[in-house]
């Protein structure tokens, strides 16, 4: 199970506006237009959330989407500007390749994923995404991808054996 970050604990928190859709409804009357947001926020420094949010204005939509944000951060274990690992997300039809990268390299991810990495405050990354390219499927891959990362202490727990142990 994922364990949320509780916002108010953290700093100020950056917000990217990743995606708004129109979207409409058939009534009787009509069409009923609406629309819908996907935002992610992140500190830059581990912590990344995504939010969606639908209203019939975009400002409405977009705060909403930055509350549900907040309440789905999560922590990102990194090593140095990097991930510890090669991770594979999948979410639907979205699968995305997550591999890391050289220092300095910078992040090579398109679209929704780089704004999920940049946000996350992953300086130096590859990801490529392999399935559908909708944004939300990309984005629900990524954090698919970042909640399975596991750091050196963590996999030393899992087999049960010493940090030192597992370095050989």
């Amino acid at each position: 199970m994922v364990e949320f970050v509780n916002p108010k604990s953290l700093g100020e928190l950056e917000e990217n506006v990743v995606a708004i859709n129109r979207v409409t409804k058939v009534v009787k009357g009509g069409r009923r237009l609406r629309f819908a947001a996907l935002v992610v926020v992140g500190d830059k420094q581990g912590h990344v959330g995504f939010g969606t949010g639908k209203a019939q204005e975009v400002p409405e939509a977009i705060r909403k989407a930055i509350e549900d944000a907040k309440r789905k951060l999560i922590t990102v274990p990194t090593v140095s500007t990097t991930i510890p690992h090669d991770v594979l997300g999948e979410w639907g039809g979205g699968k995305i390749l997550v591999k890391p990268a050289e220092e300095g390299s910078g992040v090579a991810a398109g679209g929704a994923a780089r704004s999920v990495m940049e946000l996350a405050g992953i300086a130096d990354v590859t990801a490529k995404s392999l399935g559908s390219a909708t944004p939300i499927n990309v984005i629900r891959a990524t954090f698919d991808a970042l909640t399975s990362l596991k750091d050196a202490e963590e996999v030393a727990k899992l087999r049960g054996v010493s940090l030192e142990h597992l370095a050989e």
